[in-house]
């Protein structure tokens, strides 16, 4: 079961696919979509990544920060960043840490769920139910 909307979005801090350091505190002010996805450069998960980057300056033009997390480690996020010409941040959590506290564990790989945070840090999105070819565009719906 995900977090609720309404709640805190748990605190973070993990490296991106450069090893370097990235926390939720970063984005203060400003719309995060955090999606995770079960495996870097499987079927569904390309497609889903493919979808947030050809969608990207839209989230670009709307002041919305888009990362990506899995429990890959930042050497395979780096080669399916630049397999794809993937332009946001894959965040590493190889051991789980992120994927635990935001509840979306699934046995060893992170469960397809997307949240979106707003400025103050609060949760206002939840999908659990990802279509990987068009989920960019279904959260650009979402936010109207």
């Amino acid at each position: 079961m995900a977090l609720q909307v309404g709640i805190d979005a748990p605190a973070f801090t993990a490296k991106d696919s450069d090893g370097n350091t990235v926390s939720l505190s970063d984005f203060a002010g400003k719309t995060v979509v955090l999606y995770f996805y079960p495996k870097d450069d499987t079927p569904g998960c390309t497609k889903e990544a493919q979808s947030f980057r050809d969608n990207y300056t839209e989230y670009q033009g709307k002041d919305m920060v888009v990362l990506g997390v899995s429990m890959d480690d930042e050497a395979s996020h780096k080669a399916f960043q630049e397999k794809y010409g993937l332009p946001f941040q894959l965040l590493a959590d190889p051991d789980g840490t992120l994927t635990k506290a935001y509840d979306v564990e699934g046995g060893g790989y992170s469960k397809r769920v997307t949240y979106i945070i707003n400025g103050e840090g609060k949760i206002t999105h939840v999908d659990e139910k990802v279509q990987t070819a068009t989920h960019a565009q279904d959260i650009l719906g979402v936010m109207g």
